[in-house]
């Protein structure tokens, strides 16, 4: 006999209300993650992601590890936003 996977089980367990206001809190608290780490990068460079990667900091700070490292996160900061926003978009409360 099986115990089977007790996170599907209590998954299957919550109603739909419950399941989409998880959902939402954990889209809400990852995109709170990638606005502050948006801001912070805005701030450290004085320029929008958009501006950063059109002007080729990275090249011109001589792809020094720190500036190539703050690259990537700020692009997956980026992604994240928007992916996040989507998803909120998608997960709505219909009662």
């Amino acid at each position: 006999m099986s115990m089977g996977n007790p996170v599907k089980q209590m998954v299957e367990k919550m109603s739909n209300e419950e399941l989409v206001v998880m959902l939402r809190r954990e889209y809400l608290r990852k995109l709170i993650r990638y606005r502050l780490t948006d801001e912070f990068f805005r701030k450290k460079y004085g320029m929008t992601y958009e501006e950063f990667e059109k002007e080729n900091e990275v090249a011109k700070r001589d792809f020094s590890w720190e500036v190539e490292s703050n690259a990537q996160e700020w692009e997956m900061a980026i992604d994240g936003i928007s992916t996040c926003l989507r998803k909120l978009g998608e997960v709505k409360v219909e009662y």
